[in-house]
This record gives structure tokens, C-alpha cells and sequence, in this order.
């Protein structure tokens, strides 16, 4: 049976890199961004419809007389497309690459997607909101404010869609078997600790 990792995370935790990190240590396919590709091939349109309502509720108001770019000329779905069923297209492809071998999955609801998996850990990457701003500053070169603002932005919508979807709560210890804080170890050695946990979890 294949390893599922599944790893919300806090903006600017650094749970992308432990989630990347974790993907080379079980030898499992790395996903964030890539499953809006997957979702694409799957449901006939475009990528870019899915990277435009990515982890987002309310996109699609408005947008259900979509043409080129979004949708492709032999869609199957061109006359039923909804946030729902995008859903259930991207959906189908974190189903799909579950069955396919070891798996990490960024978001995107794959936690409860997958619940009925074996061997399925459910992980979230939390950290104090002042080094996440500085991460941001960072990455994103943006100020104190500009920062502040990008993650509390980011992360409702974040919350919204996965709380809508799961009917769980977003970033809630009772949401996942794991809840960790990387900065108390580091991002290295939060990984090595993710990853014993899940030994012991799922018994390997």
C-alpha cells in the first residue's frame, strides 16, 4: 500500500520544504502546484482556470460562459462547469496519483480527498505569525505591512475553501493527526521528526 502524506500549512512556515524534504525521504511524488496540471488533463480544460480558482471559493461567479483560454475545444464538460465540479476534477486527479505510488500532497483538500486511504498521515505546519512575516518580507520583498496583509488574505481564502470542502477546520489540531511549529526544531529537523512520526503511524 502507498504512503500518503498530506501537509497543510501556515504561509511562510516553511511546509514546503518539509514537504519536499519528506517527499525525498519516503521516495514519493512531490504535489502542490502540479496537481492543477493533473486536474487540466483529467477534466479537458485549461490549467489556467485551475491555477485562477486554486484553493479559492466564489471564482466561478460569473464565469459560466467560459471560451479559450479556459476551456479546451473537445471539453467534455464545457456545459457543466462549476467550483464543485472543478473540485471534484481535482479531485479525481489527487485519487488518481494516490494510487500510483508514495505520495506528499500540499493542500488542496487532499487530506479529506484521501481519507479512506490505509496509509494516509495527515500533517500541519504552523509558526509564530512574526517569523512568518519576516519569510514573506523575504521571499516576496514586501514590507512589514504588505506582508501582513499577504498572508492574512492568503490564508482566509486558504481556510474558507478547505473548511467549506471538509466540513473540518483549517489549521485545527483536531483537522490532523500531526499539528508541529518548525521554527522549535528547524525545518530539517522537523522533518526528521514528521517522518519518524509517520513510521510509527502507519507501522513501517
Amino acid at each position: 500500500m502507498n504512503i500518503i502524506i498530506n501537509i497543510g500549512r501556515q504561509i511562510g512556515s516553511g511546509g514546503h520544504d518539509i514537504g519536499k524534504m519528506l517527499a525525498r525521504e519516503f521516495d514519493a511524488k512531490f504535489y502542490d502546484r502540479e496537481l492543477l496540471n493533473l486536474a487540466a488533463k483529467e477534466s479537458g480544460f485549461s490549467e489556467k482556470l485551475f491555477e485562477q480558482n486554486d484553493e479559492k471559493k466564489g471564482f466561478l461567479r460569473g464565469l459560466f460562459n467560459l471560451h479559450s483560454p479556459y476551456v479546451s475545444s473537445g471539453s467534455l464538460y464545457k456545459s457543466d462547469l462549476s467550483q464543485e465540479n472543478l473540485f471534484q476534477f481535482q479531485s479525481d486527479a489527487i485519487k488518481k496519483a494516490a494510487q500510483e505510488g508514495n505520495c506528499v500532497f500540499m493542500g488542496r483538500c487532499a487530506d479529506y480527498v484521501l481519507r479512506n486511504e490505509p496509509q494516509v498521515v495527515n500533517v500541519f505546519i504552523t509558526a509564530p505569525k512574526r517569523y512568518r512575516i519576516d519569510q514573506v518580507m523575504a521571499e516576496r520583498n514586501l514590507d512589514v505591512q504588505a506582508a501582513k496583509k499577504y498572508i492574512e488574505q492568503a490564508e482566509s481564502r486558504r481556510a474558507r475553501y478547505y473548511n467549506y470542502y471538509t466540513g473540518k477546520k483549517w489549521g485545527h489540531a483536531s483537522s490532523y493527526h500531526l499539528c508541529v511549529d518548525s521554527t522549535v526544531l528547524g525545518l530539517e529537523e522537523t522533518a526528521r521528526f514528521i517522518a519518524e512520526f509517520i513510521r510509527k503511524r502507519i507501522k513501517i
